[in-house]
């Protein structure tokens, strides 16, 4: 598989900014109130992969209908409701209209250098990596990174009772570019610690669950797997009415990222259970 770093330039990115963006578009986060991952729940916490019928055994960038519509349709209930995958965007198709986003998360929020091509085509190479590695959907990586931190490689550790650091606020992982520990602020961003982000909140840490073992708590041969797994990584749990969006944390959590799997990338967040 091809690296993109070399590909991915800031010349590149202003002689091919859509119209949305040449104003200062402010994306949605969902990380504000933190996330509250299960503390292994699963004898294989770290490296852990994607077991059953959701686990993916290989990497098809032209996986979906193209690139979808940026709108947003609140999802709530048990996620029976919520689009299926043949519903979901390409890989490509979102990470292109993602990257947009990549290149101006950091400065937007204050966390520091706006990411550069190199690291941005780092974000792209550890998330087909990791995807191989655990079995999860390339695509519902993306979507968690875009929630978590707009894909800023710099972005701060959030705390909200359980320490959430890098790319994908993962729980109490070491990879980080902007360190609560150090005070360090790294410009560039190592490829390693990128991976290790993308890597820690996918297949967890030494201290609790990532995507992968979300996944298989959610113990669900269908679609709704994947919705109920970003549940239980932003929240730790399903509240006990099986309804995605109540509960602690992000209540809109499934939804948004629902809508980010369906091509929603600068449209109103209309979402208020």
């Amino acid at each position: 598989m091809a690296s993109i770093g070399s590909l991915l330039s800031a010349s590149l990115l202003a002689s091919s900014l859509p119209l949305a963006l040449t104003a200062d578009p402010q994306p949605y986060f969902g990380n504000k109130d933190g996330n509250f991952q299960p503390t292994k729940t699963s004898p294989n916490f770290i490296g852990g992969q994607v077991v059953g019928a959701l686990a993916i055994n290989s990497i098809n960038n032209q996986d979906g209908i193209g690139a979808g519509s940026d709108t947003y349709i609140q999802h709530c209930g048990n996620g029976d409701d919520f689009p299926q995958t043949s519903q979901w965007v390409s890989f490509k198709e979102m990470f292109d209209a993602n990257k947009l986003l990549m290149f101006r998360s950091c400065g937007q929020n204050n966390w520091g250098a706006d990411d550069s091509g190199p690291e941005i085509g780092a974000i792209y190479d550890a998330i087909q990596q990791v995807a191989l590695e655990t079995k999860v959907d390339h695509r519902f990586i993306l979507a968690v990174i875009m929630q978590e931190s707009g894909g800023c490689v710099r972005v701060p550790t959030s705390n909200f009772g359980v320490r959430n650091p890098g790319l994908m606020q993962c729980h109490n992982g070491d990879g980080t570019c902007n360190s609560d520990i150090t005070g360090q602020n790294q410009n560039p961003c190592p490829t390693d610690v990128i991976t290790q982000m993308i890597r820690e909140g996918t297949a967890g840490t030494n201290d609790g669950d990532g995507l992968a073992q979300c996944i298989n708590q959610a113990n669900s041969g269908s679609v709704t797997g994947f919705y109920q797994a970003a549940r239980i990584y932003n929240s730790g749990s399903i509240d006990a009415s099986g309804d995605l969006c109540k509960g602690i944390a992000t209540q809109c959590y499934a939804s948004d990222i629902a809508n980010r799997l369906t091509g929603w990338v600068l449209a109103e967040h209309n979402c208020s259970p």
